[in-house]
């Protein structure tokens, strides 16, 4: 008999594949007797991991069908955690929606990503007079089609300018603060500027260099978790109930006192992008105390 297949289909952002690779080693327990094949969005998160047979990009699966898939005894999980019911009322966290399709059971797994031997070495570009401060203000699309130029924020998942400066007022004597950004986001006084594309690994042996990180719902407090650095992440159009680790210090916004504008919602309560006429904030205290957050982000 021939061998037997496990393939696994993820699409989507750096983020959703950093959590992903929670669950690896609990398939291949429960599938032991079949090879994983990964065919990932990002598939250089899922390199070296010892319970991964095979790892494909997206889009680049050649002859594919009939290695895989043509009279082979194969199991296929194309799911989408985002559509299940628990995710969308977000009762439950991406990880449980993605066990119930797994079939496994939901332990409050943990990413995890090997580092290789020269990726071990990577933290040493990142060496620094003071301890570094990892701060990332934004993340994830912004671009309004219907414009010429991105949007510098995005009220969403971006930290607010103004309280970003107050974080960076307050740690600056104490850290060297690395600000990630995108190109077009606002600028920061007191701050190493970090806005061009570094690859994974860079990014991950970054938030491994850093002895504070103050971070938003995006990729970096995946990688954090991954790499067990507990971290303070700020929440705002997204909960950490859904994407976020107990590990973090997680801080939400308060909830807005009327949101009866949010036309473009349909499976979520905000839609993320391009839509900055839907935030029901009228200002930057009906989104969050400064005062307390700084408070909140300790020492």
């Amino acid at each position: 008999m021939g061998e037997k297949y496990l393939i696994w289909h993820i699409q989507g952002g750096l983020g959703k594949n950093i959590a992903a690779t929670s669950l690896i080693s609990d398939i291949k327990k429960k599938y032991s007797d079949r090879k994983l094949i990964m065919v990932v969005s990002w598939p250089e998160i899922f390199l070296n991991h010892p319970d991964i047979d095979r790892v494909y990009k997206l889009g680049n699966t050649p002859y594919f069908y009939e290695t895989y898939i043509e009279n082979k005894d194969v199991l296929i999980f194309m799911h989408e955690p985002y559509h299940q019911t628990g995710h969308i009322t977000r009762k439950k966290h991406l990880l449980e929606n993605w066990c119930d399709l797994l079939d496994i059971k939901f332990n409050n797994q943990q990413p995890y990503v090997p580092i290789n031997y020269p990726q071990s070495d990577l933290p040493a570009l990142w060496s620094r007079p003071k301890p570094i401060l990892l701060l990332q203000t934004t993340g994830g699309p912004s671009k309004d089609p219907q414009q010429s130029k991105p949007n510098p924020y995005s009220w969403t998942r971006d930290i607010p300018l103004p309280l970003a400066q107050k974080i960076v007022d307050k740690y600056s004597s104490k850290y060297h603060i690395i600000h990630i950004t995108k190109s077009e986001g606002y600028n920061l006084e007191k701050v190493e500027r970090f806005d061009q594309q570094l690859n994974n690994i860079e990014l991950f042996s970054l938030v491994a260099s850093s002895s504070k990180r103050i971070l938003i719902d995006s990729a970096l407090q995946h990688a954090a978790a991954a790499l067990q650095l507990p971290s303070s992440v700020l929440w705002i159009g997204t909960s950490p109930k859904v994407f976020g680790y107990n590990l973090h210090n997680n801080i939400q916004a308060k909830k807005p006192e009327k949101a009866n504008q949010l036309i473009n919602s349909y499976t979520f309560d905000f839609q993320f992008d391009y839509n900055m006429q839907e935030c029901p904030y009228m200002s930057l205290d009906q989104m969050f105390n400064i005062k307390e957050v700084l408070e909140k982000l300790g020492n």
